[in-house]
């Protein structure tokens, strides 16, 4: 299967790797990655809640990041087809996502971010953690979008029953109750 490459192609993996917002990314100018290796320091100006977000970056977003800069100049991370002008559109390239990954025409771009919410939350992180990753201020938002999918609360589940089963075996005092439960 072709790889899309191309500006728009990267800034949708930065996207995935990230969590950030598309106009975010489409936006980023190289000072924002050059303030603080390792990180990506957007400016309140290019945030939701208009602050600067400190957005620490993992080794493959690194990579990208590096690799991008060996191959462009200018101030965009992303350029776009007009000289001066940062990346206008990813439609094209997030269309050719959908089809090669089978996902329906509901699947947005955006969804990539609350992906990588779930991910987190699936993997165990605490939703403070994943909101400061997606630069959220109110612990509601970080709650809609770190959605857990099945397996991870089923093996919570599991977790949660085998240390009662465990302490059961092991002597431990077993109050009974009595009554009804309402």
């Amino acid at each position: 299967m072709a790889e899309y490459s191309g500006a728009a192609a990267d800034c949708v993996r930065l996207i995935m790797l990230t969590g950030a917002r598309p106009s975010e990314a489409m936006r980023a100018r190289w000072p924002e990655f050059d303030a603080e290796p390792g990180f990506w320091v957007k400016p309140s100006a290019h945030t939701k809640q208009r602050r600067v977000h400190k957005l620490p970056l993992s080794p493959v977003a690194i990579e990208l990041v590096e690799r991008l800069r060996t191959n462009r100049k200018g101030e965009w991370v992303f350029p776009g087809d007009k000289k001066g002008e940062h990346l206008a559109a990813l439609w094209h390239v997030w269309q050719f996502v959908r089809e090669r990954a089978g996902l329906g025409q509901e699947a947005r771009l955006y969804d990539l971010r609350h992906t990588f919410a779930s991910l987190g939350a699936g993997g165990g992180l605490s939703l403070p953690i994943i909101g400061r990753l997606l630069g959220h201020t109110q612990p509601r938002t970080t709650q809609r979008y770190a959605h857990l999918a099945d397996d991870p609360l089923r093996e919570a589940a599991e977790k949660i029953a085998t240390v009662i089963t465990k302490a059961g075996k092991q002597g431990a005092p077993v109050t009974a109750l009595r009554g009804r439960v309402p």
